[in-house]
């Protein structure tokens, strides 16, 4: 193990006449994790000029050897050596790790989802809240581009009134680890995969006020195949329709969303941005787990850097700890559905709910 300092490194900056103008002392920033994906979060904290201490059970000091930064060998040494944290864990883990860092007097980026059920999200937010500390959920869909104009286009008002959005995501069945298909720990395809799409629909369309989902199942515990369909009524009016496959090990990770409103519609596929569309198994082909990026315009890059500027001082991010929680709420809301077989409806805070009509209704 790398000694941790006991105060934060500094590099001083030189001004254009050659003489030391200022000390800039470097974020500190603890990773905690080292599973896939910290592959898309440790290699951008460096970039972003962060010295990154990463603790983890496992794979530690492969994913700094692999990219840099310092192994640390306890969640204390790490909490002792930074100023932020970084929860990439799997899930059934966010809550603990999360609120930790929070009672550390540490703000927080986690992982998407925040937490796995509802009453823990609440506490995490609740607490970050109490304690004056940022929380950020990494709902990095919101900084992929064809997101960014989705939004962009329906706030300016360009699709005019929205009526239905449909979302799509497919990828491999995450088969890599088994705490993914335990639905009490992953909250399954919907809480790990749809819950992108869930986050977009609401911050596109806005607040949700009733859900439905149904799925199916099929293949065995080698190659299993899961698929689901969630329902969203917003309280505009608006209908989301969100799919969501994990397939075969070859099928790649694709996106797709269509979204029409009264004045004109918009959409996206990832697929049909290729010159060719097959699915077929190769032993060199990409895994089907994450889609593919383009490095001129990274959103994980993107999504880390908002943060850490926030962190700094800077403007707030898109996405705050109050929307991961909505988020978490409507993902399990879809599986009490899948439970009951029953629609859930949801109570809107009052500031989110409609305004009544002029006769009360």
């Amino acid at each position: 193990m790398t000694a941790v300092p006991a105060s934060p490194s500094s590099a001083h900056l030189s001004s254009p006449d050659g003489k030391t103008a200022m000390t800039h002392t470097p974020l500190r920033i603890g990773l905690i994790g080292a599973g896939g994906i910290s592959n898309s979060h440790l290699p951008h904290l460096l970039t972003l000029g962060a010295d990154v201490y990463v603790y983890s059970e496992a794979g530690a000091p492969e994913l700094v050897a692999r990219y840099g930064g310092t192994v640390v060998d306890t969640i204390d040494e790490l909490l002792a050596a930074v100023d932020f944290v970084d929860v990439a864990t799997p899930t059934f883990t966010h809550h603990a790790l999360v609120k930790r860092a929070l009672e550390a007097g540490k703000h927080v980026i986690s992982e998407k989802p925040l937490a796995r059920t509802d009453a823990e999200v609440d506490e995490l937010a609740a607490l970050a809240d109490e304690l004056g500390l940022m929380l950020f959920p990494a709902h990095v869909v919101r900084f992929f581009p064809e997101y960014v104009l989705l939004k962009e286009a329906v706030d300016q008002g360009r699709l005019g009134d929205l009526a239905v959005l449909r979302f799509s995501r497919s990828g491999a069945f995450p088969t890599r680890t088994p705490w993914f298909a335990d639905r009490a720990l992953s909250g399954g395809i919907i809480m790990d995969q749809m819950i992108h799409d869930i986050d977009i629909a609401r911050w596109v369309a806005g607040p949700v006020v009733r859900v439905s989902a149904v799925t199916s199942q099929a293949g065995d515990a080698t190659t299993p195949v899961e698929a689901a369909h969630v329902l969203l009524t917003h309280s505009s009016g608006a209908i989301s329709h969100i799919a969501g496959i994990w397939g075969p090990s070859h099928l790649p990770f694709t996106t797709e969303y269509s979204v029409t409103g009264t004045e004109g519609s918009l959409a996206h596929s990832s697929a049909a941005e290729r010159n060719y569309i097959a699915h077929l198994a190769s032993a060199d082909g990409p895994s089907g787990l994450l889609p593919e990026i383009d490095p001129a315009e990274n959103p994980y890059f993107a999504e880390l850097r908002e943060f850490t500027d926030a962190f700094a001082g800077g403007a707030v991010p898109r996405v705050s700890a109050a929307e991961g929680a909505e988020a978490v709420r409507l993902a399990n809301a879809a599986l009490v559905s899948l439970e009951t077989g029953q629609p859930v409806d949801i109570d809107l805070p009052s500031a989110q709910a409609p305004a009544a009509d002029l006769d009360g209704k």
